[in-house]
């Protein structure tokens, strides 16, 4: 009776009241009238009815101590189901945070790179196959091999240089890009997190400056930490807003689901250089 508690409370004093009453009766009526027991002279019903107080100190508590007994067990049963449902409904929110984020691979590289190969594929360029190779890996590493919550760090580190390669063709030979890979073993991460930190290092260095950008990676993957670190140059001429961009947040987000305090980032802006340095604690 959701939100009569004054019905309910005289419910439960009337019904109480009525099964000590059948309590009473049951064992007058039943159980001393059963042989080898002793019958004292039966009470009448009006009795029964009316002897409160003995029925308050005899039969209330024990109908009250066998109902707490299945509350318990109704409590306990309900409570278990509550908390599996709740670890249920947040373990698919949270599956479907990470669906979300990692829908990251931004639509213009497509765009670009689809672009380039068609001008390759226009000069007749012995690139344009190796090109199109690249770009089939990347999108099957996307669309197919991201659906679990880790994947391997090695393939995450082919997926990289698969797309650094598309990308320099937008470039030619005035981009510098160092990738140094340093691992003791393989590993699992989250998919498309560090495919997401170098986009951001081409988007908001080699995109914007008309020099000769500069990008540098490093993993590493010691002892059960694993760090990356990915760095670019900054054209003096562009306008470095401060304020953390979403790409980056996106990223945040994404960690904050899986390793919860298990890990850092950090950024450093400098006039000319911007740096994100990705840190996780395997242990």
């Amino acid at each position: 009776m959701r939100k009569k508690y004054g019905y309910a409370f005289i419910f439960l004093i009337i019904g109480t009241y009525i099964l000590s009453i059948l309590a009473r009766i049951l064992v007058i009526y039943v159980i001393e009238t059963l042989p080898n027991s002793q019958a004292p002279d039966q009470e009448s019903l009006f009795e029964i009815i009316t002897e409160w107080k003995y029925l308050i100190q005899r039969y209330i508590p024990s109908l009250f101590s066998v109902s707490f007994v299945f509350l318990f067990i109704k409590f306990f049963l309900d409570y278990d189901r509550t908390l599996n449902k709740s670890l249920q409904l947040n373990k698919e929110k949270i599956e479907a945070e990470l669906k979300i984020l990692k829908t990251q691979l931004n639509p213009h590289f497509l765009f670009n790179t689809l672009n380039n190969i068609y001008t390759l594929s226009l000069e007749n360029s012995p690139k344009t196959p190796v090109s199109i190779g690249k770009l089939s890996e990347i999108l099957d590493h996307v669309l197919y091999r991201c659906n679990e919550k880790f994947v391997s760090l090695s393939s995450e580190i082919e997926l990289l240089k698969n797309y650094i390669e598309l990308e320099k063709l937008r470039y030619d030979e005035r981009l510098q890009v160092s990738f140094i890979s340093n691992m003791e073993r393989d590993t699992k991460i989250p998919p498309l997190i560090l495919l997401s930190l170098v986009e951001n290092a081409f988007k908001h260095g080699a995109g914007e400056d008309s020099g000769s950008p500069k990008i540098d990676i490093e993993v590493f993957n010691k002892k059960g930490d694993f760090i990356f670190i990915i760095s670019n140059t900054v054209s003096k001429d562009y306008i470095s807003i401060r304020k953390e961009n979403i790409g980056l947040t996106n990223i945040r987000k994404q960690l904050d689901l899986v390793y919860e305090n298990n890990y850092s980032l950090t950024i450093h802006n400098s006039e000319n250089m911007f740096a994100v340095t990705l840190k996780i604690n395997q242990k």
